[in-house]
């Protein structure tokens, strides 16, 4: 019984540790790994095992942006276990990354969180930190805006959007010709399997006394959308260019 008691509240009790293939992915690909389960000092019953897919954002709150630890999915790895006094067992899983993982890029940390669901005790977790490039999609548009239209990536950032959930925010400062007219050009993407929508908010510097007038009520962002096909991100780079231009060029006026 004294045994039990402490095993509720976490001394000698069963323990959990994820163990990944490999830790560098890109979104939507698959996650081959096994949970192994080390029984206590008795024996446990697990309502569930599940694998959360964690992050951080920055949400407003007030005057101020706090950063809070986010979920971006949940997978159910098993139900209705037991674990015995001393036992280990290992849970083969296969999930797969969503499409909208946010690349490790900056500071932002990406990390599985697998958790034991124990009735009447403290559930055990396990952190696993991991590394997600961006698609090659978003790879071949962060190229054209760089090495084809001047623009500088200046920050990346996750946080929540009323509009869209939470998102990861590309920041570009203007170069060449857009630094006249720009102030700043935002990217969020959101990415299929068979294309790219790239949400875009154009910063326009004040031009006049109308400009300077829009500026000061924060009417001067403009936003817009445009939609790359697998087709055209297969393709030429200055194809992608084109197009990104074209959009952000009708800003001019």
């Amino acid at each position: 019984m004294f045994k039990k008691f402490l095993a509720s509240v976490g001394v000698g009790s069963a323990k959990v540790d994820t163990q990944l293939e490999k830790a560098q992915f890109v979104p939507g690909e698959d996650v081959h790994g096994k949970v192994v389960i080390k029984g206590g000092d008795v024996e446990q019953p697990i309502d569930s095992i599940h694998i959360f897919l964690m992050t951080e954002a920055l949400r407003e709150s007030g005057d101020k942006k706090i950063k809070e630890k986010v979920a971006i999915q949940k997978y159910p790895i098993a139900h209705q276990e037991t674990i015995k006094e001393g036992e280990t067992k290992e849970i083969p899983f296969s999930i797969q990354l969503p499409y909208h993982t946010p690349a490790s890029l900056g500071r932002l940390p990406l990390w599985f969180e697998t958790g034991l669901d124990i009735p009447m005790a403290l559930d055990p977790e396990d952190r696993d930190p991991i590394k997600v490039s961006p698609h090659p999609y978003i790879e071949k548009v962060l190229d054209a805006l760089e090495n084809r239209l001047g623009f500088r990536l200046r920050e990346v950032e996750m946080e929540y959007s009323k509009h869209f959930g939470y998102v990861q925010e590309f920041e570009f400062a203007p170069g060449g010709d857009y630094r006249s007219y720009l102030d700043e050009l935002e990217a969020i993407f959101f990415l299929k399997e068979n294309h790219v929508d790239v949400m875009l908010e154009v910063d326009r510097r004040a031009r006049g006394l109308g400009g300077l007038f829009a500026e000061a009520l924060e009417m001067d962002e403009s936003r817009t959308k445009v939609t790359l096909t697998s087709d055209e991100l297969n393709g030429s780079l200055d194809g992608v260019a084109r197009k990104l231009q074209q959009t952000i060029d009708q800003f001019k006026q």
